[in-house]
């Protein structure tokens, strides 16, 4: 395989990895962030903090390649992404393939730099950042399988902190499972009409009608099983009013998808980063009170 590390390759390579479009990072980063400062609990050790703060970026990067090379056949024919490196011929499929492995290396050199419980547990994440992006072939569900992908950093950070996976763990497991179902069928709201003509399946075409019902109770979900955490963990009042607000931000986002506006779902899904963001701040919070 021979590499043409030109400025355009180079640019290329940025867009096949979404590095100009950071909000993917963050959707994962955050219920990282959770599950690091309620399994210390508080702030992490600097290096497992530093360790998983990079491994997010580079998986996050590495899942957008895999997904990029699964839909390869696809994205021509979706507007939304017609100009995708691959389908657009900027990136071949020997580079891509070669940049997904280069990505997966480094990940997994810094996890080789934790114990033997996350390093394991790092092969079921990889397993699954793998199968997602073929998932949309077979089932109407793939939703699911982006929520335990983007999710399974949390049993991985409470490994790596305490060697352990506690209730907390799982119940933040699911929480997040729920979470990026609800966000990402508001993003499969855009796509809907191509993946219809293309046979392309995901939750917004199996809710239908009941997408915006559907949607709010996992939101209600996400939020139930939030204070649970924060019930079984001991936080303060600033962890609370911080689900609190979370929830006023997805009776946003309900406003916003009320007519199912293209435009409109992908600023519902956008708006995601906040209740991730919020919802780490209270627990941060909490944590210094």
């Amino acid at each position: 395989m021979e590499w043409s590390l030109t400025q355009n390759k180079l640019l290329a390579f940025h867009r096949l990895m979404r590095t100009d479009k950071p909000i993917g990072a963050l959707l994962l980063l955050w219920p990282t962030l959770w599950a690091l400062w309620v399994a210390t609990p508080g702030v992490p050790p600097l290096w497992i903090l530093l360790v998983f703060i990079a491994g997010v970026w580079l998986m996050r990067a590495a899942g957008c390649v895999v997904n990029d090379y699964a839909d390869r056949k696809f994205d021509g024919h979706v507007k939304r992404t017609a100009n995708r490196p691959l389908p657009s011929g900027a990136v071949t499929e020997n580079e891509a393939r070669g940049l997904f492995v280069v990505l997966v290396l480094l990940a997994f050199a810094l996890v080789l730099t934790l114990n033997m419980m996350t390093i394991l547990l790092s092969v079921a994440g990889l397993a699954l950042a793998w199968v997602y992006p073929f998932m949309k072939r077979y089932t109407h569900l793939p939703q699911v399988v982006l929520g335990a992908a983007f999710g399974w950093s949390i049993p991985m950070a409470f490994a790596a902190v305490s060697e352990t996976v506690p209730l907390s763990c799982w119940l933040m497991f699911l929480a997040n499972i729920f979470w990026a179902v609800a966000y990402d069928t508001q993003y499969a709201m855009v796509d809907r009409d191509d993946d219809l003509k293309i046979g392309i399946k995901s939750t917004a075409i199996l809710f239908g009608k009941n997408d915006k019902l559907i949607i709010g109770i996992m939101q209600v979900a996400v939020l139930a099983l939030m204070v649970t955490i924060g019930w079984l963990n001991g936080l303060g009042w600033s962890f609370y009013w911080s689900v609190l607000v979370a929830g006023a931000l997805f009776v946003y986002q309900q406003k916003l998808i009320v007519n199912r506006d293209r435009d409109a779902c992908f600023k519902a899904f956008m708006n995601n980063n906040y209740v991730g963001l919020v919802l780490f701040i209270g627990l941060a919070t909490s944590y210094m009170a």
